[in-house]
C-alpha cells in the first residue's frame, strides 16, 4: 500500500484528518522512501551535457555533497573530452577494438564506466591496477579507451564507488587527495612514456615549431583543481564539526530539546 492510500485510510477510519503524530509518521515514511530511491550514479546525458535538471533527491544533499556530485560530473566529462581528442590523434587505437569508428569505441567505454562494468581488454582490472597495466609495455590493446576507463574508475573508487552523493554518504578526504595526485602522475606518464623505438605510446600535448597544443594538460589541470578544492571543502567541513563540538564543551552549552 502506498503512502497516499495509508493516509486516506487513516482519515477514513477516524472521520477526520490525522493528528500530529500520524502526520509526522507519514512525513517520515515519505522521507525514508525518498532516501532509498536516491540514485548512486549519474545518467549519461547529465555527464556529457555538464548540466542537470533539478531533482527532488537534491533535498538530501548538503552543499559539500552537491559540490562532490557536480565535480564528479565535470571530471567524467573532462575524461570523455580527453578520450575524443586522443582517439582523433591516435586512430590506430580505436581500430584495435574492431568497432566501426571512434564514436562507437567511445560509447562502449562510456557504458562500461557508467554501468560499473569491466572493460573486456583489461581482464577485469579497474582503477589503479588497470591504470598501471594500461601504462605498461605489456598492454597491447586499445590504450586510449583503457586509459580513460582506468582513470574514471579510479576517480569513482576514490569517491566511495558512487557518482552522486547524499548526507548519508561519507567521503574519504585522503582518497580524493590521492586521486588528484594519481591524475598528475598519469598526465606526466601520458606525455613521457614511449615504446621501444622512442615513439610516444599516445600522441597528446605538442610543442613544436609548427604547433602548440597543451589542451590535454589543461584538461588534467581542471580535474586536479576540482579534486583539490573538494578536499579543502571536506577538510573544513569536518574540522568545523569538531570545532563546534569542542565549543559546546568549552562553553558548557546544552543541546536544544525543542
Amino acid at each position: 500500500m502506498n503512502t497516499v492510500k495509508r493516509l486516506q485510510g487513516m482519515i477514513n477510519r477516524s472521520g477526520r484528518p490525522p493528528g500530529r503524530t500520524a502526520f509526522f509518521q507519514c512525513c517520515l515514511l515519505l522521507l525514508v522512501m525518498s532516501v532509498t530511491g536516491c540514485s548512486t550514479r549519474q545518467d549519461h546525458q547529465t555527464i556529457v551535457s555538464n548540466r542537470s535538471s533539478a531533482k527532488a533527491s537534491e533535498f538530501f544533499q548538503s552543499h559539500a555533497d552537491r559540490m562532490a556530485t557536480l565535480g564528479m560530473r565535470n571530471n567524467l566529462n573532462s575524461l570523455y573530452r580527453l578520450m575524443d581528442k586522443l582517439y582523433l590523434r591516435n586512430p590506430r587505437e580505436w581500430r584495435k577494438t574492431g568497432l566501426p569508428n571512434a564514436a562507437a569505441a567511445a560509447a562502449a567505454v562510456h557504458k562500461a564506466i557508467e554501468t560499473d562494468q569491466p572493460l573486456a581488454q583489461l581482464g577485469g582490472r579497474k582503477d589503479v591496477v588497470a591504470l598501471s597495466y594500461t601504462l605498461s609495455a605489456q598492454y597491447q590493446g586499445d590504450r586510449v579507451g583503457a586509459f580513460i576507463y582506468s582513470l574514471a574508475t579510479m576517480l569513482i573508487t576514490a569517491h566511495g564507488g558512487r557518482t552522486e552523493y547524499y548526507m548519508s554518504d561519507t567521503l574519504n578526504v585522503e582518497f580524493i587527495h590521492n586521486a588528484a595526485r594519481n591524475l598528475e602522475k598519469a598526465s606526466w606518464m601520458l606525455a613521457q612514456r614511449t615504446d621501444a623505438e622512442g615513439q610516444p605510446w599516445l600522441l597528446s600535448n605538442e610543442i613544436s615549431a609548427d604547433a602548440r597544443n597543451l589542451s590535454y594538460a589543461v584538461e588534467f589541470g581542471k580535474m586536479v583543481a576540482r579534486l583539490d578544492l573538494l578536499t579543502d571543502v571536506l577538510d573544513e567541513r569536518y574540522r568545523r564539526m569538531g570545532v563546534s563540538y569542542a565549543q559546546g564543551l568549552l562553553f558548557m552549552n546544552f543541546l536544544p530539546v525543542q
